[in-house]
């Protein structure tokens, strides 16, 4: 099991290249980093796991950080895995303050008064439909106007997902209006090949001193709890979490494009990831950083981080 102390020389370990900045899988978490320590204390294996006095959400205090203090970044383009369309790209233009989408159920009431205050670019979103257009790519802008989902406030409505808003209130506080969020949508086929495509599409972003992060979680088992805990988790679940590391840290640049997209047949994939809509994020963000050296930044189980392209 790595420590703290581990991720943080890892973290310390980044280049600091703000004229190339990597792109980044992390594991967004749930709801469950939101709750006071001693309510996910009470909550069993997995909420003191991946709550908030746990390993994910000290790490991604100390990511955020980092991610500020070694890039400087102009703007930050996030995918998450709560975000899903068909054919299309959407791309959020939400100009001012971007709106929260508070999009989990049955969580007790101060949940859904969290607060995550930021704002949008216009210039930023247009600026990635070019480049999807570009790569033969349909993409297009969802404004305020638009619902792009179910709240469970009870009404339908836009915003950035909780796999955004969730995390980044950790990585950034709840109030960060200094650096432009825009989110961008992932394919619903949940093709990794097509998600990595799209993560190559905005690539050129990196150059332009912008923060590409995709969320996701490498063990996302709601029906098989254990799944989300070293604790708790089958040898099949430590099993994939390893291949998952022996893939991601093969050195060569195209075999190790063959070997994670081989994760999926994995005997273990299926337990870890029923439906993959928070596995493909991995795929989008190793295709914004295709080519260039990978580097693990949080190796615990379920939970890593990844900086592709450094």
């Amino acid at each position: 099991m790595a420590s703290q102390q581990d991720w943080r020389n890892a973290l310390n370990n980044l280049p600091s290249t703000p004229e190339n900045i990597p792109a980044f899988f992390f594991a967004h978490g749930s709801p469950i980093l939101a709750f006071s320590k001693s309510e996910a204390a009470s909550m069993g294996e997995m909420a003191s796991y991946q709550g908030s006095a746990g390993p994910l959400a000290q790490f991604l205090a100390d990511f955020g950080s980092t991610l500020l203090q070694k890039y400087k970044p102009k703007a930050i383009v996030v995918f998450s895995a709560h975000w899903e369309t068909t054919t299309e790209r959407r791309v959020t233009d939400y100009k001012e303050e971007n709106p929260l989408l508070m999009d989990y159920y049955g969580f007790p009431p101060e949940l859904y008064q969290l607060k995550f205050k930021s704002r949008g670019d216009s210039a930023l979103s247009h600026r990635i439909l070019d480049l999807y257009k570009n790569a033969g790519q349909k993409a297009r802008t969802t404004s305020v106007l638009e619902s792009r989902g179910q709240d469970g406030r009870g009404f339908s409505g836009p915003g950035l997902d909780h796999g955004v808003f969730v995390p980044f209130r950790i990585m950034f506080g709840e109030e960060f209006t200094e650096i432009p969020i825009v989110q961008v949508s992932i394919d619903s086929s949940l093709d990794p090949t097509k998600n990595w495509e799209l993560g190559k599409a905005v690539a050129d972003l990196r150059k332009e001193g912008v923060l590409i992060l995709s969320g996701g979680l490498t063990a996302h088992n709601l029906r098989d709890r254990s799944s989300f805990s070293p604790t708790t988790a089958r040898p099949i679940h430590k099993e994939f979490d390893r291949a998952i590391h022996d893939a991601v840290g093969v050195e060569n640049a195209e075999l190790r494009k063959t070997a994670i997209f081989d994760l999926t047949k994995h005997s273990g994939f299926r337990d870890s990831q029923p439906r993959e809509d928070h596995f493909v994020p991995l795929y989008v963000a190793a295709g914004a950083g295709e080519g260039g050296e990978v580097r693990t930044l949080m190796s615990m189980y379920g939970i890593p981080t990844f900086a592709f392209g450094v």
